[in-house]
């Protein structure tokens, strides 16, 4: 399955690196049987990267997810998708 990382998780003053905000086009009731399940991100280049997260709980009403990555995501990754496995 397939998501898109929507924005960091913050605040007006703060921004949390290592937090996303994924959004998967499911109802709430759906995507919060995704809670504990894995997330992959691939860096793309010639190198890639994979940085590796776990969906933590729901954002919001719609069906977003916050995801909490292993280390800090680069601003490139908003708008990428990620792999849920």
């Amino acid at each position: 399955m397939e998501a898109v990382i929507v924005n960091f998780r913050g605040s007006q003053k703060h921004k949390y690196t290592n937090q996303m905000i994924i959004q998967a086009n499911l109802s709430k009731d759906k995507a919060k049987e995704l809670v504990g399940k894995k997330i992959i991100w691939t860096s793309p280049g010639k190198k890639k990267k994979e940085i590796k997260g776990e969906i933590k709980r729901l954002h919001g009403n719609s069906g977003a997810l916050r995801v909490k990555f292993e280390t800090g995501m680069p601003g490139q990754s908003i708008g990428q998708k990620v792999k849920i496995e």
